[in-house]
């Protein structure tokens, strides 16, 4: 495995973070160094190496297993093309740095010191990428042996599609919400569910599922398939997007630069749905609303900005009250319990100004 670890920066040695600047370089399985080079994207790591037509890029945080269970899947993908796997740990503390790279050589291991985020990780990952296509892969998702395939052939035949998504599903089986409409008083304030139900053409959702490959919104980030240039054109992730969100922006940006995204059905992909932030809940929720307000801030109205600022935090106060009520008679229920705390979390979160010492930890 190729092995660049991080400084204590992070990744603020963004593109040295692949190519030898500031880096310790880990010694690979065979006790071969990693190359240094000119960042690009269209170069090979050597003379005689065919650039892969995809770069799988997944980011691990302390979800060691999972991401096992993920790289295997790939691994047993039916394809008949070239691709390499990029793994950025955000600073796991599980044992990701001491078993995975001796577990799966082949791939390249980016090592931070501490968690810069979501859209951060893969931001360096795709700036050491080499492929036509990056695909995003959730450390919590597996693929199904002919997803990837049926994915870049639907990419190929269609350059008019700039991302891609997989329908999603439970270990059980059954759909997940595979697709998601860009945020707005109607899906941020109203009851989406209902939405996806008495609205489907304008809320699509898993109640309605599509047939055949449908253009839509945004698509959900377990497993995103774009193509390398609209990255560099689009200049990757917002960082300001720490964990959330991050995926909606880009499809939001993808489209405005006149690109269409679509859903295919027919690419199935297993999703844990949260496992790898289920550790922190609470946490996780802040950083979810975090960046809500920031998709807003970013592309919404002035007014529905306001609206939204306002909204939320009086919805929360009264489901907080209303869960207080219950409380006494419902506090044996696990459920309950953890309801009552993620808004109590969220509700202290804005008493404090929303800073960003609460939700997901930065180190």
């Amino acid at each position: 495995m190729t092995g660049i670890t991080l400084d204590e920066e992070g990744f603020e040695s963004q593109i040295s973070a692949a190519y030898g600047k500031n880096l310790s370089v880990q010694t690979g399985a065979a006790g071969c160094r990693a190359q240094t080079t000119t960042p690009s994207t269209a170069s090979p790591r050597s003379g005689t190496e065919p650039n892969p037509l995809v770069s799988i890029i997944i980011v691990t945080r302390n979800t060691r297993n999972l991401l096992r269970e993920a790289i295997r899947s790939v691994e047993g993908s039916r394809i008949a093309f070239e691709t390499e796997l990029i793994l950025v740990d955000n600073g796991s503390t599980d044992g990701t740095a001491e078993e995975i790279p001796l577990a799966f050589p082949k791939a390249v291991y980016l090592h931070s010191s501490r968690n810069l985020g979501f859209a951060a990780a893969v931001d360096r990952a795709a700036e050491r990428s080499r492929g036509k296509y990056l695909l995003l892969l959730n450390s919590d998702a597996r693929l199904e042996p002919d997803a990837l395939e049926r994915a870049i052939r639907w990419m190929e035949a269609n350059p008019q599609c700039g991302v891609a998504g997989a329908q999603l599903r439970n270990e059980n089986g059954c759909l997940q919400n595979s697709i998601a409409n860009f945020p707005s008083l109607w899906t941020e304030l109203g009851n989406k569910a209902l939405l996806r139900r008495f609205f489907p053409s304008r809320f699509p959702g898993k109640e309605r599922p599509a047939d055949h490959p449908a253009a839509v919104d945004s698509v959900i980030g377990a497993f995103f398939l774009t193509r390398a240039d609209l990255w560099l054109r689009l200049r990757g992730m917002d960082e300001g997007f720490f964990f959330f969100l991050e995926e909606t922006d880009f499809c939001y940006r993808a489209r405005q630069a006149g690109f269409l995204v679509y859903h295919l059905p027919n690419v199935h992909v297993w999703h844990g749905k949260g496992r790898s932030a289920a550790a922190s809940p609470a946490a996780a929720r802040i950083e979810y609303w975090r960046s809500r307000y920031r998709y807003f801030a970013l592309h919404a109205p002035r007014s529905h900005q306001i609206c939204l600022r306002i909204a939320l935090p009086i919805r929360l106060v009264a489901e907080l009250a209303g869960d207080l009520l219950v409380f006494p008679f419902q506090q044996a229920r696990p459920r309950v319990r953890e309801r009552l705390r993620i808004r109590w979390s969220l509700l202290l979160w804005h008493l404090a100004g929303k800073p960003e010492r609460m939700g997901l930890p930065r180190d």
